[in-house]
């Protein structure tokens, strides 16, 4: 009495690849848009990350610290962020001054776009010793302004007030409290 081979022939797997790869493929298209969705809501809290670290370093040192594009023009904020205690003024991390932190580019197809109260790049966001946002040349002027991130039809809001309390928003979800300007 022979018994029965038990598995799977070569032909059976690859037929299943096959079938599990077509059914992959008419799946992608329905992934990208929550891909890119994911990618925004990173890119959000890691920029809302560095300013809660920018002011918790201002606080712990009793100095202001900045949040600054890594752009050598100062407005590209898609190329990455550095925080820094600015020992020069020059509102750019030189060599010698104390580094914190710094992010690399963000995903592909994320536009930031920053309205600050102090419009004149480089664009920077800075906190004092007593964790106020601040001007990064005045220690007791206010800053305020919002990052808005966008990735093709959606937006996120980085909202930072006088005190410098920082909250994000989504415009869609709720309008009247997510007022701010979009990328040109």
């Amino acid at each position: 009495m022979r018994r029965a081979m038990r598995g799977f022939s070569l032909i059976e797997v690859l037929v299943a690849l096959a079938l599990a790869a077509i059914l992959l493929a008419l799946a992608m298209p329905d992934l990208q848009p929550l891909i890119a969705r994911w990618q925004l809501r990173t890119a959000t809290a890691d920029l809302k990350n560095a300013i809660d670290l920018t002011r918790s370093q201002a606080i712990g040192r009793g100095r202001i610290v900045l949040l600054a594009p890594l752009d050598p023009a100062g407005v590209a904020w898609e190329q990455g962020w550095t925080i820094f205690a600015d020992s020069n003024g020059n509102r750019r991390h030189d060599p010698g001054e104390p580094l914190f932190g710094r992010h690399g580019p963000v995903a592909g197809g994320i536009a930031i776009h920053a309205t600050l109260s102090s419009a004149a790049p480089p664009l920077v966001l800075a906190y004092n010793g007593a964790g106020r946002s601040c001007s990064p040349d005045n220690g007791l002027a206010a800053q305020w302004g919002t990052l808005t991130l966008k990735q093709g039809q959606d937006t996120r809001r980085i909202k930072i007030n006088m005190l410098g309390r920082v909250r994000v928003c989504d415009p869609v979800a709720e309008p009247a409290d997510c007022e701010g300007v979009d990328a040109p």
